[in-house]
């Protein structure tokens, strides 16, 4: 019976295309992609030389940053996006501080991931490029700056 117990551990990757971002109740919704879940460590190279006379690279962990996070989505009539930009645009930066969630659910829509960032403001949003010629759905996007974002679940 190991067979059957190793299948019963076995769980399998999430499917990237079901998730849903919520900005404190003001902007919520799914949204066709999202870019920029993660963290990095700069990197600090420290030349010494050994006692025999060879040279070493250490590389150790500098600055702490977080990268912008990237929403796009359908147009449609909802400003919630151009709403909160224009905050910033206005100056009010404090008002467009926001914390919030980027989730994703398995297939029988059970939240599984999570993101939480903290102090997000929209530094860009872009709307569509429109073709006459052309069938595509209009996208809108939004870049997020915040100060930290954490996988919570």
């Amino acid at each position: 019976m190991p067979i059957a117990n190793e299948a019963a551990k076995r769980e399998d990757p999430l499917v990237s295309f079901h998730f849903m971002i919520d900005i404190q109740g003001q902007i919520t919704g799914y949204f066709s992609e999202v870019n920029g879940l993660g963290s990095e460590s700069e990197v600090i190279e420290q030349k010494v030389v050994t006692e025999k006379g060879v040279e070493i690279v250490k590389k150790i962990p500098g600055r702490l940053k977080w990268g912008d996070i990237t929403l796009k989505r359908g147009i449609t009539s909802n400003l919630d996006m151009w709403t909160w930009r224009q905050k910033v645009e206005e100056g009010k930066i404090n008002d467009a501080r926001k914390n919030g969630s980027i989730v994703m659910f398995d297939q029988a829509l059970a939240e599984k991931a999570r993101w939480n960032f903290v102090n997000g403001w929209p530094s860009k949003i872009t709307g569509p490029v429109p073709k006459s010629d052309s069938n595509e759905i209009g996208i809108e996007e939004l870049t997020i700056t915040h100060e930290m974002i954490k996988r919570v679940t």
